[in-house]
């Protein structure tokens, strides 16, 4: 995501007011072979996680979020789990939206917190849902909404959900282990499910373009943790090629498995890396 100026009402404010981080479920990637009996599934939302501690809003990186009063108007005193969401497609305006110091009440009228979860009640995701349901049934703020969960019933009809969710825009499914705890960090009771597979790489160099592209970016060398260095040439639009991510910034690509060089297979530039 790209910063906004530092000046006016839309001062950016990725460097303001921090908290700890939320210690939050993270989730690991899906492989056949689970038994999605076990599962309820609900579409990912291409937005940003937020954690509300029962007074204010926080990012996954402990940013502490400058909503406008009544958006949180009426929200409960307790922990949820959930995205910030604008729709699909607008992941762009909303982490801009999300960072600005003053907020921009226009923009926030088409933020959702869409939550999932609720960490601090006792019992599996879905006895916990159930309660998340029975808590926010009676509050009025529609800017707060759940993330419908369905049973799922094996590899072929969460491919087909899957298929249904891309074609009209969304970004892919998630699970969740009907009799799985609350706990912190990676493990298979958060699942997410993609048509394909997401990476992360540092800017090294950028690469001049040719053609259409003539003094605009072509490509960028970019490297993985593990040292794997590859360019990343598509997925740009031009306002990107125009202003590419600065050098040493870190960015997430998609990519289809790998080549028999261990390098990501059609890799495409997907955005600057989630720094909130």
């Amino acid at each position: 995501m790209s910063d906004h100026g530092v000046d006016g009402e839309h001062q950016d404010f990725a460097s303001s007011l921090r908290t700890l981080p939320p210690e939050l479920t993270l989730a690991q990637v899906y492989e056949p072979g689970v038994d999605l009996t076990g599962y309820l599934v609900s579409e990912k939302f291409d937005g940003v996680r937020a954690y509300w501690d029962g007074r204010r809003l926080i990012t996954r990186g402990g940013l502490i979020i400058n909503a406008p009063a009544g958006f949180t108007a009426g929200f409960p005193d307790q922990p949820l789990d959930g995205e910030l969401w604008m729709g699909r497609g607008t992941f762009a305006r909303l982490s801009g939206t999300v960072r600005t110091l003053d907020p921009d009440l226009e923009a926030w009228q088409q933020v959702r917190y869409v939550v999932f979860d609720l960490p601090g009640a006792a019992g599996g995701f879905e006895a916990r849902f159930a309660a998340l349901e029975r808590l926010l049934e009676p509050i009025p703020n529609a800017r707060l909404q759940l993330a419908q969960q369905q049973s799922i019933a094996d590899h072929e009809a969460l491919q087909a959900r899957l298929e249904e969710i891309v074609a009209a825009g969304g970004e892919g499914l998630m699970l969740h282990r009907r009799n799985a705890a609350y706990q912190p960090g990676r493990s298979t009771a958060l699942l997410k499910v993609k048509p394909y597979l997401e990476g992360e790489a540092v800017v090294l160099e950028h690469l001049p373009g040719q053609g259409k592209y003539a003094g605009m970016l072509g490509s960028m060398l970019v490297e993985e943790p593990d040292g794997t260095r590859f360019k990343l040439g598509t997925g740009f639009s031009d306002a990107e090629r125009a202003s590419p991510p600065p050098i040493g910034s870190l960015v997430t690509f998609k990519y289809h498995g790998r080549t028999k060089y261990d390098r990501p297979r059609f890799a495409s530039f997907l955005r600057v890396a989630e720094d909130l």
